[in-house]
């Protein structure tokens, strides 16, 4: 049962963005698996929906996934309430707004939102981004002490100009961060690229996941960044707000 259970793990993890579509051979050169196996276990995946079969016979991840995603949101009560609000930030500036929450020393995208005037960023729900080098992890780990030490296991590496490689200076940081309650990420994830975050709390205090919005330099640099950083501030308040958090000041 486990030895099934982690195939099929690993059968999911062969579809990506730049491979959404594989055929049942394709799945096992990539795996080393036989064909026969793989060919009963994807035809399991299809039966439950965790893939679907397109007109050229290939596979592609089903809307079950999907759907256990959004439960998992709609269990964190941030999806449904964060959304409006996070519609009112874009609405004010051009930046992209995230919201993601820490994932084994990573930050995972649950919440994209954009709008046609927004500058293109390479970002898409789901996807992860080192927690160390990025304004939404920083604030993460600046809030979370118990999850320093599972990121920087995972190595500092060098990702753009500015990124913190060195694990005193990145201490320091968030400690400076949790003082005045947000974090930047200037050219320190993707080149090019400045992002702004604050904390999303729970009812309990706890900092669950973090509000971010991003784009490029020149723009979000260069553009009242105060008020920016204020504007993601308030949002991120607002956002803890409804789904429970009572300030105690």
């Amino acid at each position: 049962m486990i030895s099934s259970v982690k195939k099929i793990s690993k059968i999911l993890n062969c579809f990506t963005n730049d491979e959404p579509a594989l055929g049942n051979l394709e799945i096992a050169e990539k795996l080393g698996m036989n064909p026969s196996t793989v060919h009963h276990l994807v035809r399991t995946l299809c039966e439950e929906g965790m893939l679907i079969q397109d007109s050229r016979k290939k596979y592609r991840l089903g809307w079950k996934l999907l759907e256990w995603s959004n439960h998992v949101m709609y269990q964190q009560d941030i999806y449904s309430e964060a959304t409006p609000f996070c519609e009112g930030l874009i609405r004010r500036y051009h930046g992209i707004v995230h919201i993601g929450m820490f994932d084994a020393g990573e930050v995972r995208f649950v919440l994209k939102v954009k709008s046609k005037s927004s500058l293109p960023v390479p970002t898409y729900v789901g996807a992860t981004k080192p927690a160390y080098c990025t304004s939404t992890g920083k604030v993460l780990l600046a809030f979370n002490p118990s999850l320093i030490k599972p990121t920087i296991a995972k190595g500092l590496l060098q990702r753009a100009p500015n990124t913190i490689t060195c694990v005193s200076k990145l201490k320091e940081e968030l400690k400076q961060i949790k003082l005045q309650g947000y974090a930047i990420s200037n050219n320190e994830n993707e080149l090019g690229l400045y992002g702004i975050a604050a904390p999303i709390r729970s009812y309990t205090g706890q900092t669950i996941a973090a509000l971010n919005m991003v784009g490029p330099i020149s723009y979000m640099d260069g553009n009242n960044r105060y008020e920016m950083i204020k504007s993601v501030v308030s949002t991120a308040e607002k956002i803890s707000k409804d789904i429970g958090y009572i300030s105690v000041l």
